[in-house]
């Protein structure tokens, strides 16, 4: 990943997360990531983790938001909410840059040639193997 488009990912997100967040109050707080944290600990969230990835949940990020959430507690509202934009718009930009599991196919930039198969190839293909 460069860094140039690292860069404009995260500017990119922030300003779209400073849309989505408008005010400070709009920001989560620390008791809602510490449940978030919590959440992913129980058994179900473990079981649904283990059925679809093959290994158990690792919820160590959203520790790791709770503590960055109790970590701007001193600090004022907006400089707060401006801190934890800049969090989330380096996470999303990370997401969005790096590869994912979601990168499996190459994106084609023509059609095929050749498809989808006509009706008449369909059809000799057919009477050859009859």
């Amino acid at each position: 990943m460069s860094d140039g488009s690292f860069q404009a990912a995260v500017k990119q997100e922030e300003a779209y997360l400073q849309k989505v967040h408008p005010t400070a109050d709009d920001i989560p707080g620390c008791m809602s990531l510490f449940d978030d944290f919590l959440l992913c600990n129980v058994l179900g969230a473990q079981v649904k983790s283990l059925y679809r990835f093959g290994r158990m949940s690792e919820c160590k990020e959203k520790m790791e938001d709770f503590k960055f959430c109790m970590s701007l507690k001193s600090m004022h509202p907006e400089q707060k909410r401006d801190a934890w934009i800049r969090r989330r718009a380096e996470w999303w930009a990370a997401r969005r840059v790096g590869k994912s599991s979601e990168n499996v196919w190459d994106i084609r930039h023509e059609p095929l040639s050749k498809w989808p198969p006509s009706l008449s190839d369909s059809m000799q293909d057919t009477d050859t193997i009859a």
